[in-house]
């Protein structure tokens, strides 16, 4: 696997030698979510557009300087991975990609400046956002590309490459990190004018001679080489043949490889194709003239590079680091790993697996974990380590690194045998499990049950559950964890939130009210404070989606619940109001994917094990007169795997794990689940087999297009598809909504249909929640009085 030596297409000067160590990307909030902060200042008019972009280069330069110091010295061996609020927007930014809704913000030139920018990932009072879904198995949110055979492709902006540049006059030769074209069209959805038939796939002609521009730019500031992240290249689970696929490969790195016109220079390619296995792809990639490839070897196989035919001319970055948990690597193994690789005869170099923008900073900012715990983690800084590491193992020697090697070794036998990681009485319950603990009886009786018990109006109103997480809200859960505020007065504070949010709900009008979730933090976090096998961060931030950022909660050991945990706050909020208070509950799925998960038992005896503490929390809601009960499943199709062939599993013991929870209440009390921010058509088989009596979807941004998956599976469970998007600042008028309860009335069993925002509204402010339920609530009567029903 030796690099090219001659490429015409190549810059004059360029060093080919691919760093012997490096990492695929890196977090870009900043180490104490300065990003985050700026941008949110500049969004409430605090800071110019100038000063942002001062503030955003200060932390490019301290990242960079910051990551040279970790060791990754080589020149191109630091990846320029940042973003003002996501990648894939990026790419639309870059080459002119903009739907026509938002034309009117586009310069003279096309580009767009950093509030319109901003525009189409928040929308704006008029002009609705770009959609926002999943990143492949991640709980990172991209924004979705629209685009049509209308659609202008050309560059139009060299932010790239003035980043490059930025870094080169600071000493840093860095590695320009860009999606790439053919997942980029990929994960793009057909414009609302593009004729049937249509895929964003079909305009990779187009898009390729913007790419190949972008390259000679970046060759022409002395870029040596670029990294193009091709992730959709390990899925099969796309609505594009797999022989298409791959003819797209072909001809993109044939047109960005080898066949730039004569003249033209480019820097070298990586290729990156992390969160999967190539599979079938590999040949298609190996094939091409990109002078390097980085596999992902954590959840990928190891290949055979001697009976695949290119891969030998090319350098191999092992992913052998995971970029996507957050748990010390076995550097013993996966140094054998990358020697069994370079034995074979080529050029191998240490990397991650993924970007690194999926796991905390640091783990040195978390000094209130146990010395064990933190002994058994690597975040960000640390996965640079061993990526170092191993490099220098892998170039020196076994002998030059046997400390390192021996320190993480014992840590892994001192995780093995902690205590808490096994609990015996954990493991018989769940081993006891019994089909009918997952049965709950007829859907169609329990409707009528529930009918009975709770006399709700024709279309239901109701919310997901958060509302505004104001600032006396925070500041009264800080001085409470720093002992300012004893529980009484914690307490006493949240009761007096609840009891202004139920007053809220019932001015409204809504019908079904919620107690708004002052006392959380966050709605996995909140349980796994809770729990037994769970520990929580103080610093350790990742990035969902733009300045949304979360601290995932660390589940190592097998897990129990030892006391209630939200009876206490729901029976007050009940107590307050004669309408139903719903109960609320994160699901199993959601809780781990939304956690670092253990990587030590299969994820299906964990999923029981928490299935089961929620079966017993939801026992003592019942207990307490609580008659809905919603259990969220965000998550569920977050999980799925990016193969098909391994989605039944996955699908089988996910699905379990929420009746488990759910199905020990008797029929009048009802479940409710929600689901947001993902393509739910692949899972609707799923959806429907969790057995809940209302799920509630999200479906602003689209236009309810989730809404034709439904019907035509012929879903008939109560369904509350979302007609307000919390996730853009923007007030919905009442028209605008009761066009979409319209729609969805078209397509739902007006008996069978609830009206509700797309998600909680923990991260929006009253001045936008306010007015927007009482739209709600007024679009809604419209269309009872309308006799929208049945």
């Amino acid at each position: 696997m030796s690099n090219q030596q001659h490429s015409p297409a190549l810059a004059q000067g360029t060093n080919l030698a691919f760093p012997a160590a490096t990492v695929l990307g890196y977090p870009r909030i900043g180490p104490n979510r300065e990003l985050k902060r700026a941008v949110e200042a500049f969004w409430a008019g605090r800071v110019s557009a100038a000063q942002l972009e001062q503030q955003a280069a200060e932390l490019r330069s301290r990242t960079r300087d910051h990551l040279v110091s970790l060791g990754l010295t080589e020149p191109a061996a630091v990846p320029s991975s940042f973003s003002f609020y996501d990648q894939v927007l990026d790419v639309v930014a870059t080459v002119g990609a903009v739907p026509p809704r938002f034309a009117h913000l586009r310069a003279a030139d096309g580009s767009l400046d950093r509030a319109a920018y901003f525009a189409l990932a928040r929308g704006d009072d008029e002009v609705a956002p770009l959609e926002m879904t999943k990143w492949f198995d991640s709980n990172y949110h991209y924004l979705v590309p629209e685009i049509g055979p209308e659609t202008e492709l050309r560059l139009v902006s060299d932010r790239i490459v003035a980043e490059y540049v930025e870094a080169r006059e600071a000493g840093v030769v860095t590695r320009p990190v860009v999606v790439g074209p053919v997942t980029f069209l990929l994960l793009s959805k057909p414009s609302n004018d593009a004729p049937a038939g249509f895929r964003p796939l079909d305009r990779l002609p187009d898009l390729l001679p913007v790419y190949a521009e972008l390259l000679g730019r970046l060759a022409d500031a002395g870029a040596p080489w670029v990294q193009l992240d091709e992730p959709a290249l390990v899925t099969d689970a796309l609505d594009v043949p797999a022989e298409r696929v791959r003819a797209a490969v072909t001809d993109a790195y044939r047109a960005l490889a080898s066949d730039l016109a004569v003249g033209a220079q480019r820097p070298a390619i990586l290729l990156a194709a992390p969160y999967g296995d190539l599979g079938d792809n590999l040949p298609v990639v190996a094939a091409s003239d990109v002078e390097a490839v980085a596999l992902d070897l954590v959840k990928g196989h190891t290949p055979a590079p001697d009976v695949v035919e290119g891969l030998a001319r090319k350098t191999l970055v092992a992913g052998v680091v995971d970029g996507h948990n957050v748990w010390r690597a076995d550097l013993d193994a996966r140094l054998a790993q990358v020697e069994a690789l370079a034995a074979l005869g080529g050029r191998v170099t240490v990397g991650t697996s993924t970007s690194l923008f999926h796991v905390p900073h640091t783990t040195a900012a978390e000094t209130q974990l146990g010395a064990g715990l933190r002994s058994w983690l690597a975040f960000a800084d640390e996965k640079v380590a061993e990526v170092v590491t191993l490099a220098r193992g892998l170039v020196e020697g076994r002998d030059a690194v046997a400390g390192e090697i021996a320190a993480a070794s014992a840590a892994l036998a001192d995780r093995a045998t902690a205590a808490g990681v096994r609990v015996e009485a954990v493991r018989a319950r769940t081993a006891g499990l019994t089909p009918s603990d997952l049965e709950r009886g007829d859907a169609a009786d329990r409707r009528t049950a529930q009918a009975a018990r709770l006399g709700l109006p024709p279309l239901p109103t109701t919310t997901i559950g958060s509302f505004p997480q104001t600032t006396d809200i925070r500041v009264a859960r800080a001085a409470h964890a720093r002992g300012e505020l004893s529980d009484a007065q914690y307490d006493a504070a949240m009761e007096a939130e609840i009891a202004r949010v139920i007053a809220l709900q019932e001015e409204i009008g809504l019908d079904v009210l919620v107690h708004g979730e002052p006392e959380r933090n966050d709605m996995v976090q909140y349980f796994a404070e809770l729990l037994d096998g769970f520990a929580v961060t103080r610093n350790g931030w990742v990035q969902s989606y733009g300045t949304r950022c979360t601290r995932p909660s660390i589940l190592w050991g097998d897990v129990s619940r030892p006391a209630p945990m939200t009876v206490r706050w729901t029976r007050f909020a009940q107590s307050l109001t004669p309408r139903p208070v719903k109960g609320m509950l994160t699901g199993p799925v959601t809780i781990m994917a939304w956690s670092f998960v253990r990587d030590d038992v299969p994820l299906a005896e964990t999923a029981n094990q928490i299935g089961f503490a929620l079966r017993d929390e939801l026992a003592d809601l019942e207990a307490a007169g609580v008659a809905i009960i919603q259990v969220d499943e965000p998550a569920l199709r977050e999980l799925l795997p990016l193969r098909r062939a391994d989605q039944p599993a996955y699908l089988d013991w996910s699905v379990s794990s929420f009746r488990l929870a759910t199905s020990g209440v008797r029929p009048g009390t009802q479940v409710h689940t929600h689901l947001c921010y993902s393509e739910f058509g692949e899972v609707i088989g799923a959806i429907d087999a969790l057995d809940a009596d209302v799920t509630s979807i999200e479906a602003a941004r689209s236009r309810m297009e989730i809404l034709d998956e439904l019907r035509a599976s012929g879903f008939g469970r109560g369904v509350g598809p979302g007609v307000y998007d919390i996730h853009s600042p923007r007030v919905p008028s009442v028209e605008e909504l009761g066009e979409l309860i319209g729609l969805a009335a078209a397509d739902v069993d007006p008996g069978l249909l609830w009206i509700n925002p797309d998600c909680g509204l923990k991260t929006r402010g009253y001045a936008e929640v306010t007015p927007a339920l009482t739209n709600l609530v007024a679009a809604t009567r419209a269309a009872r009085a309308a006799q929208v029903t049945v």
